[in-house]
């Protein structure tokens, strides 16, 4: 696995933990929302952009 997924992976997970963490705690601050949504948009553009980027490689592979 490339290290750029491990990261795209784990900022998702991140921001799904902050997330969730918000949503279960009676009193958390908004700005752990944002931060968690901010987290996982940041993860899934990254994620998005990565996979545009590769998505042609398996072409060039069987022209070889």
């Amino acid at each position: 696995m490339n290290s750029s997924q491990v990261l795209n992976t784990i900022l998702i997970v991140a921001g799904g933990a902050l997330l969730m963490y918000a949503i279960s705690v009676e009193n958390a601050s908004p700005y752990i929302k944002i931060a968690g949504l901010v987290i996982i948009m940041f993860g899934l553009y990254r994620a998005t952009n990565f996979w545009v980027a590769t998505k042609d490689d398996h072409k060039e592979n069987d022209e070889k």
